[in-house]
C-alpha cells in the first residue's frame, strides 16, 4: 500500500481512520448543492489508514 506525503495528495474511501497530537474545531462546509459536510484540520505528527474501501 502507498504511503502519500506531499502536499495535494488525497484518499477518498468509505472510512478513514485519523489520529493526530491536535485536531480544529468541526467546520460546516457545504458539499454538492443543499448537503453539508464536515471537516476538520489534523495537526502534529498527523496519520490516516483506510479502514473500510468503497
Amino acid at each position: 500500500m502507498p504511503i502519500y506525503t506531499k502536499k495535494g495528495d488525497s484518499v477518498i474511501e468509505y472510512k478513514i481512520i485519523a489520529e493526530a497530537r491536535k485536531i480544529s474545531n468541526v467546520q460546516i462546509i457545504a458539499k454538492f448543492g443543499r448537503r453539508i459536510a464536515q471537516r476538520i484540520v489534523l495537526k502534529d505528527n498527523a496519520a490516516c489508514v483506510i479502514d473500510k474501501k468503497n
